[in-house]
């Protein structure tokens, strides 16, 4: 028993016993209300009820004391609450005239009373407001409240108890007149005896019920739900082919396919985590290996220290610490470590002072990388960073060209914003691999090689620079036609000033 309560302590009340203990709650608290309604307190309503229902009588009674349909009127009233009704006419608090007597009861009571009793009545009325009722013997005896408990199981000890309600009022000739009803409680023994079995049955019916519910909701609420559990933990210990199914609700199906998208994320980014590490090892092993051969042979052969050698460890030395620096950024930005800082510059003159740092290159290896823009442009971002994106995006143009070795920049204004397209004529991408391209070191074909010209890292890191900037970007192509990277943003207009634009973009 004690390991089971550590159990509980550690792991919590499964959803099957919670959904037994709370529908084990509400039956109870459903019976318990209709016993406490239905039998403890079933004479105190039926005597709550009539005894309103005969100050109802007795207030339409009261507005036709001196009409001529009192007599009628009296009569339905009698024969509706199945009572006694007698209407006398008061002097100074004698009656002196019986002005209506009807008995719809069956018994001659209440209607012939002495006058002592009267008189008693109509002081009873006059010190409650004009109004009193109370439970009486056929003797005039008020019997106590404290005779009628709350909760009342058997019926009263005074058998002959009687509800009686007195009432003054008052005619338009300013005659008073005392309103007498009577009315027996009747006795609830065997009704209460009545409800007590019908109490057992509903109770047997409603546990079969809750038993019959609590099957069918677990069925279909608590048996996913643990079966998705089994396979959650089985997701996290890498097993990321595990299938969830959820069957029954709605809920349920949307949880199923939402932990089944995951999983499939998972296994993306397990299999792009792997495929980072291979990538980024043989990165680094190729100009490691070319620096440690070089060095090498400058070392042991005599004569081949030249400047041919020594630029070619070089240059496989600035790789390394591109590549690395490109990782940091990366991280950096991933982070949040880095911060933008924005100032106003004249980002078509920035296009044009790159496009001028390529003709080297292009001039040694037959490459035409061409610019073209409908009119100068100024913008409000980070100039190292939009930078940084400009030469990402030709650099990996430039390693996945045509055999033209063509490629294209171009710069378009429209609607207030400036965008800038970068154009290879290569293989093009696949619809279905263009959302993954973004991802570190993602290959469309699935074969790493090593870039001529950057790291691989280039296209992760226009991403994170551009959504640091809250610019829109994205890439069209079309397999066997190449492909454009394009990314937009906000034209500084003339008139706007350096507080707007940051307002703007931190919106």
């Amino acid at each position: 028993m004690r390991k089971i309560k550590q159990k509980i302590a550690r792991t919590g009340v499964s959803i099957r016993w919670k959904l037994i203990l709370y529908f084990a709650i509400f039956v109870a608290v459903a019976l318990l209300v209709m016993w406490v309604f239905q039998v403890c307190l079933l004479n105190n309503f039926y005597e709550w009820i009539k005894r309103r229902e005969m100050a109802d009588s007795a207030t339409e009674l009261a507005t036709y004391v001196e009409d001529d349909s009192l007599d009628l009127q009296a009569y339905d009233q009698a024969v509706d609450g199945v009572m006694a009704v007698a209407i006398y006419r008061m002097n100074r608090g004698t009656p002196t005239q019986q002005i209506v007597s009807v008995d719809a009861t069956g018994q001659t009571t209440g209607i012939t009373l002495p006058i002592e009793q009267l008189e008693k009545y109509y002081q009873k009325a006059a010190q409650n407001k004009g109004s009193y009722t109370g439970n009486f013997t056929f003797g005039g005896i008020e019997v106590p409240k404290k005779a009628f408990p709350i909760f009342q199981f058997k019926q009263s000890a005074y058998p002959s108890v009687r509800l009686m309600h007195m009432q003054l009022a008052q005619g338009e000739s300013g005659s008073v007149y005392l309103i007498l009803l009577n009315a027996a409680l009747q006795p609830l023994s065997t009704t209460v005896q009545i409800l007590q079995t019908q109490f057992f049955w509903i109770l047997s019916i409603l546990l079969v019920c809750a038993a019959v519910m609590v099957f069918y909701l677990y069925r279909h609420i608590s048996s996913p739900l643990v079966n998705m559990n089994e396979s959650a933990k089985q997701l996290a210990h890498g097993k990321y082919d595990v299938v969830f199914s959820g069957e029954g609700y709605r809920e349920t199906r949307e949880l199923a396919n939402t932990l089944n998208y995951a999983s499939h994320e998972l296994s993306r980014l397990d299999r792009l985590q792997k495929e980072l590490i291979a990538n980024i090892s043989h990165d680094l092993r190729t100009p490691l290996t070319m620096i440690k051969g070089y060095s090498e042979v400058m070392r042991d052969i005599p004569g081949e220290n030249t400047a041919e050698n020594i630029q070619v460890v070089i240059d496989e030395t600035t790789r390394l610490s591109e590549l690395v620096s490109d990782l940091l950024d990366l991280s950096k930005i991933q982070s949040g470590s880095r911060k933008v800082v924005f100032e106003e510059f004249d980002l078509t003159a920035a296009v044009e002072e790159i496009m001028r740092r390529y003709d080297a290159f292009t001039a040694h290896q037959g490459y035409r990388i061409s610019f073209k823009a409908d009119t100068r442009v100024s913008v409000f971002a980070d100039r190292s960073m939009i930078l940084q994106v400009l030469y990402n995006l030709i650099n990996n143009a430039i390693n996945y060209t045509g055999d033209d070795l063509s490629v294209s920049v171009g710069q378009s204004v429209k609607n207030g914003r400036v965008r800038i397209s970068v154009s290879d004529t290569g293989q093009g991408i696949a619809a279905e691999e263009i959302p993954q391209i973004w991802d570190r070191y993602y290959k469309v074909d699935k074969v790493h090689r090593r870039a001529m010209i950057g790291t691989g890292l280039g296209l992760s890191i226009v991403k994170g620079v551009l959504e640091l900037h809250n610019a829109t970007y994205g890439v069209e192509s079309e397999v066997g036609k190449g492909s454009t990277f394009w990314f937009e943003l906000d034209i500084l207009e003339p008139a706007q000033t350096m507080r707007e634009m940051t307002q703007s973009l931190e919106e």
